[in-house]
């Protein structure tokens, strides 16, 4: 903030993505008291007025934490310069300003600091209103004010070069750099069954062609269902929940007449050893005679790697444990290029899937044991594979074509390739935050105000 004020620039508005970066406001706040002379109470309203704050994660360890003694001595010069006791500044970080034993919290100093909350989905919304509720004691949770904007990808990064010509024939002019609408996209239906069949097939030639580069691996089918999972290793997306039956598993990746081959590629935390272990113990089955050439994962995973997956692969695989996945945005490039979703239904999937567009494991129960959630999941997402992914993608008309298939990708590609852009996501900021904030006034909506 100060950076900006020594160059001459007064940003109208501050936008916070996660808790790291909460001090900013703090900053503001400090320079209100000291040059326009307000109380610590009006400074902080005013402040707060223009600040939108974003939260990305539904998971308790996400959120920054810090005992109170180290984060009282990064804020003393401020609480300093602004002629306050410490103790005002720690209170913003508290639950419960009362406690003294209580962690200071980044992300409760971003609520705090902020007139504009949001998830960044549906489902997440809801999870973030109970986990925080706290911070406003007069509301119940279904009124707390945290709203949400589902995120979105951006088409020209992830879209494949070739299906851009063919989108590009029938979407508006410019569709690249606009929003779109349900109507523009919802033309895409008229795509052509065998030019759209034989781009997807060339794209998962190319693919598995890098694949074979990148792994060894020279016997992959390039005409089998190829199935892709490539994200961050953490725990709670279960990554290994496909190989909890693997004498199923084993049987169904021999089919020959329904040939199945899954790429992995992922890092995980480097602490989070959890994460590290299941990425080790994939990596050792695919090693072992039922999977090899069957299960590759791939190393040195990267932007590159990830685009050529999502642009190639017939179904983007996802597997988080409901509701801890906050929105997730793999999935939203895989359909942007005609991938069709096997997910559960959590993050943006809970509220995009339509019983068309995809394919859905499990359902809408939030379990309190993860043991029975994940043999619930891993029944479910077997029985989907079985009964509806492999059916459809094999069943071919007198031409070749898996018509019921390619029906199931424009659904996809039309419903979601519009929705779920980036293009929409800021249109929302725009409109639901940004905007807002430039004219708002302190109100009661700012927590503990």
């Amino acid at each position: 903030m100060r950076a900006l004020q020594a160059v001459g620039v007064t940003p109208a508005v501050v936008h916070l993505n996660e808790g790291h970066c909460a001090f900013a406001p703090l900053e503001d706040l400090r320079r209100r008291m000291v040059e326009d002379h307000l109380s610590f109470s009006a400074a902080r309203a005013a402040a707060a007025a223009a600040v939108v704050f974003t939260t990305h994660t539904s998971v308790p360890a996400g959120h920054d934490r810090f005992p109170a003694a180290m984060a009282a001595a990064h804020l003393q010069p401020l609480a300093a310069s602004a002629g306050i006791d410490v103790a005002n500044l720690l209170a913003l970080g508290k639950t419960n300003p009362a406690d003294p034993d209580e962690a200071f919290c980044m992300t409760a100093l971003a609520f705090r600091m902020s007139r504009f909350h949001n998830a960044v989905s549906a489902l997440h919304g809801k999870v973030t209103r109970s986990m925080w509720s706290a911070l406003w004691p007069d509301r119940s949770p279904d009124q707390v004010p945290i709203g949400h904007i589902t995120n979105g990808v951006h088409p020209g990064t992830w879209l494949a070069p070739s299906l851009r010509k063919l989108y590009s024939r029938i979407l508006p002019q410019n569709w690249e750099q606009q929003p779109g609408t349900a109507a523009d996209w919802q033309a895409l239906t008229l795509l052509d069954d065998r030019e759209l069949w034989q781009t997807h097939c060339s794209l998962r030639h190319r693919l598995l062609h890098d694949v074979a580069r990148r792994s060894g691996c020279q016997n992959l089918d390039p005409h089998a269902l190829t199935v892709g999972f490539a994200r961050r290793f953490a725990t709670y997306k279960r990554a290994d929940l496909i190989f909890r039956d693997l004498d199923l598993l084993s049987r169904l990746l021999q089919d020959s007449t329904r040939p199945i081959q899954l790429l992995f590629a992922g890092k995980a935390h480097p602490a989070d050893e959890q994460g590290k272990l299941i990425l080790q113990h994939i990596w050792q089955l695919a090693a072992q005679p039922p999977f090899r050439g069957r299960v590759v994962v791939l190393p040195d995973y990267s932007i590159d790697l990830a685009r050529r997956l999502v642009q190639g692969v017939d179904v983007w695989l996802n597997t988080p444990r409901r509701p801890q996945e906050a929105s997730g945005t793999s999935g939203q490039k895989a359909a942007l290029n005609g991938a069709l979703n096997w997910s559960t239904l959590d993050g943006w999937w809970a509220e995009a899937w339509n019983g068309s567009n995809g394919f859905a494991i499990g359902d809408t129960t939030d379990c309190t044991d993860p043991e029975i959630q994940d043999q619930h999941d891993a029944l479910s997402l077997y029985q989907v594979l079985q009964q509806q992914i492999l059916p459809r993608f094999y069943e071919r008309d007198p031409g070749g074509l898996p018509v019921s298939w390619l029906q199931m990708m424009k659904n996809s590609i039309t419903s979601l390739g519009w929705q779920y852009s980036s293009h929409r996501m800021v249109q929302d900021y725009a409109a639901l935050a940004w905007r807002p904030a430039t004219k708002f006034q302190a109100s009661s909506v700012v927590p503990g105000s």
